[in-house]
């Protein structure tokens, strides 16, 4: 019992980490746009599908394929907001986030078209997994995890120590004000789309080193993306994090006790329990 609970314990910690870039993309978009982007998951897809296009189909490294999937993602995301979602932007943030998620059964549709419903899988070498005593962990894992915290690292030192990253900051927090000291509002709301839905697309590709890819990759995880950044806080960044740990290692503790398909369950419960006792989330500020 004891090794199958330190074995659910790393597993959560490494599915918290690939949440962990999607619901850090929601939470930035949140905390600049004020409304949920629903289709974070499509663009997680779609960055997937791209990366899976270099590695797979043009041969290169995998590398190559994570820059090509944030790229795309990025670029998706950016071109949906500036054509689409910023006029529906003048109905109000519901309209938004039902423009997003139109736009989500969009994406996910023109990928089923082009191609298909098969489940793909990239070209990785065959590894045996690394075994620590009674874990095993398979070195995909490994690496997935390490990509993620140096991700989760670039968007910390992008965010702290670039005027991009500051400006961002001060739209979040006092947009009039970041206006009067010569930020344009439009500019930095397009460029948080950007970053977020390219570390949407990062966190779909990791998820598919991890397992493999379709047109409903990222749909079968928009709930807990969205659960970790609720539990976390909404435009919370460290927040993110922080309950996407949360949900990864609470969904894979619930494989213990419980069919696979409470996992989802389980993790709203945290959610609704956590949210009882603090309600603006474990590190989200409370409303004045």
């Amino acid at each position: 019992m004891i090794e199958a609970l330190l074995q659910a314990l790393v597993n959560g910690v490494i599915s918290g980490s690939l949440l962990a870039l999607p619901a850090l993309g929601f939470s930035a978009i949140f905390a600049v746009l004020r409304f949920p982007h629903f289709a974070i998951g499509a663009l997680a897809t779609a960055g997937a599908y791209g990366a899976w296009v270099v590695n797979a189909r043009l041969g290169l490294p995998i590398a190559a394929g994570v820059a090509m999937a944030f790229a795309v993602a990025a670029l998706l995301g950016a071109a949906l907001e500036y054509g689409v979602l910023d006029r529906l932007g003048r109905g109000g943030a519901l309209m938004k986030a039902i423009g997003s998620l139109a736009l989500a059964m969009v994406i996910e549709n023109v990928l089923r078209f082009a191609f298909g419903n098969d489940l793909q899988a990239f070209d990785l070498p065959l590894a045996r997994d690394v075994v620590f005593g009674p874990i095993r962990i398979g070195p995909q894992q490994i690496n997935n995890l390490l990509v993620a915290l140096g991700v989760m690292a670039a968007l910390w030192a992008f965010l702290a120590l670039t005027p991009l990253g500051r400006s961002m900051r001060a739209v979040a927090d006092n947009p009039d004000l970041a206006r009067l000291k010569g930020v344009d509002p439009r500019v930095i709301a397009l460029l948080t789309v950007a970053v977020g839905s390219g570390l949407c697309g990062v966190g779909g590709t990791l998820i598919g080193l991890d397992t493999s890819i379709d047109p409903m990759t990222g749909a079968r995880i928009l709930l807990s993306v969205f659960a970790a950044a609720v539990l976390g806080g909404l435009g919370s960044i460290p927040g993110a994090v922080a309950g996407a740990f949360v949900i990864g290692i609470a969904e894979e503790l619930t494989v213990l006790a419980l069919a696979p398909s409470y996992r989802l369950a389980v993790s709203f419960v945290v959610i609704l329990a956590v949210l009882t006792v603090r309600p603006a989330g474990l590190l989200g500020s409370r409303a004045a």
